[in-house]
């Protein structure tokens, strides 16, 4: 359950760190208020993980997950760049990831 809790913690993650982008420097009340929300259910969540998984790999896990889907959802929605460099970067954040969850204890 601590895993499941992480990654959801990560997905929030997602949505604040998009989020901030749409609140055009805190300008917007709205997509400020879901950005901050985001904020604080991402770190409790953290936090919550965080009693059942050592605090180095929730952190890598948590900030690889945030990294990932913020790339993803530029790359879908931003149209940022997509070059075979960048795609390679993400896999070595997944296989990083993935490592540190087979390794935990």
């Amino acid at each position: 359950m601590p895993w499941f809790i992480l990654f959801i913690a990560g997905l929030f993650e997602v949505v604040w760190a998009v989020g901030i982008k749409y609140t055009e420097g805190w300008t917007r009340l709205w997509p400020s208020l879901f950005t901050v929300c985001a904020m604080i259910a991402s770190f409790y969540l953290l936090s919550m993980a965080l009693k059942n998984i050592p605090m180095g790999t929730a952190y890598a896990v948590w900030t690889g997950i945030g990294t990932i889907g913020t790339v993803i959802y530029g790359i879908i929605f931003f149209k940022e760049p997509t070059d075979i460099l960048r795609i390679v970067c993400i896999m070595l954040i997944i296989c990083g990831i993935v490592g540190l969850r087979i390794m935990a204890k």
